[in-house]
């Protein structure tokens, strides 16, 4: 990955953007497509929308801006703050973490508390649910705590990015910056091979919480065509239930879905540009929904032809997620690709 496009890559993911608090990241995502863009704008829940102005058709690359995280619940007589989860937050990964707690005034660090193994009931190894768990800010009591945090303040765990090997990194949040990323990078390649379709480039927001930004720029835009592109799960980790294999596997390349939200013709499309491209794809079944974006925006207004396109990931939800970059900017080469000889194609469904 060149250097330009792996700052821009570690800009997003150093920057926290739980659901509902997503405008630092959406500021960060701007100023990158400001560069090639011909029109940005913004809605007034914070979904960003880049513009490469053309004709017929009008298609849009789309990420989700935001991530799961916590969030402060109320702040005991003690100082500990108790959490509520944003998003899906799994509970047995958040105990004994770093976090921060995004106020008003800048980040308050802090710890989730574990109860030392010595002073564990042994025969109890259950897992805490997240509202049952809390934050140590040092506070000694609820009135300094108070002077700190307020409730309703985000939580995120402590950032690292973390290089692995076989150009492989892990991160927390890589769901979903690297849709985001990928939409701003599609815009790019597009761009510099000057389409003949109207692109759009969309980083939406609240998507932890039920898709809640694609149904407003769905709707907003009404595009041809829509690429939703998000994590979806590599399961070729040690631990993966016989059940839930999907062939899927890090570094083989990005994933085109079928069935559900996927439109048959945009399928079409990507893998012929796969082709072209001569970009390795793998496939996923995606029977019934994607639980993507593409499951808000294919239903929009009269219905928008739409695929979730995958970046192969292990761990998700979780502070080390990790994906392969190449997956990643094949992702990138694969949208640009499509915007760039989306005039070639027919997106109907013929009966």
């Amino acid at each position: 990955m060149e250097q330009p496009r792996r700052a821009f890559l570690e800009d997003l993911l150093d920057t926290a953007t739980p659901s509902g608090f997503e405008a630092a990241g959406q500021r960060r995502w701007i100023e990158y497509v400001e560069g090639f863009a011909d029109e940005v704008r913004t809605d007034d829940y914070g979904n960003a929308v880049a513009v490469l102005e053309g004709g017929e058709p009008a298609v849009a690359l789309a990420g989700h801006g935001d991530e799961i995280g916590f969030m402060v619940r109320d702040i005991e007589d003690s100082g500990a703050i108790r959490m509520t989860a944003i998003g899906g937050s799994d509970r047995t990964v958040s105990k004994g973490q770093h976090v921060q707690i995004h106020t008003d005034d800048g980040p308050v660090p802090g710890v989730v508390g574990q109860t030392a193994i010595h002073l564990r009931d042994r025969e109890d190894e259950s897992v805490d649910d997240i509202t049952e768990q809390h934050v140590d800010i040092g506070a000694d009591d609820a009135d300094e705590a108070a002077e700190l945090v307020e409730r309703g303040d985000p939580i995120t765990f402590e950032q690292t990015v973390t290089e692995l090997a076989n150009g492989r990194i892990a991160a927390r949040g890589l769901d979903n910056r690297i849709g985001t990323w990928a939409a701003a990078e599609g815009l790019r390649r597009a761009a510099e091979a000057d389409p003949e379709a109207t692109v759009y480039a969309v980083s939406t927001v609240q998507e932890e919480l039920g898709l809640q930004g694609a149904k407003m720029v769905g709707f907003d835009l009404a595009p041809d065509a829509v690429i939703a592109t998000d994590v979806t799960h590599a399961t070729d980790a040690p631990g993966t239930p016989a059940d839930q294999e999907t062939g899927i596997e890090l570094g083989a390349g990005p994933v085109v879905a079928r069935g559900s939200a996927n439109h048959p013709r945009v399928v079409a499309a990507v893998r012929e540009v796969a082709d072209d491209a001569d970009v390795d794809v793998q496939l996923q079944a995606a029977g019934s929904r994607t639980g993507t974006d593409a499951d808000a925006f294919y239903t929009s207004r009269g219905g928008i032809p739409s695929l979730n396109l995958g970046v192969p990931n292990r761990y998700m939800h979780t502070p080390v997620e990790v994906l392969d970059l190449d997956d990643l900017d094949a992702a990138a080469d694969l949208l640009g690709g499509f915007a760039a000889s989306a005039h070639e194609f027919e997106f109907a469904v013929e009966v």
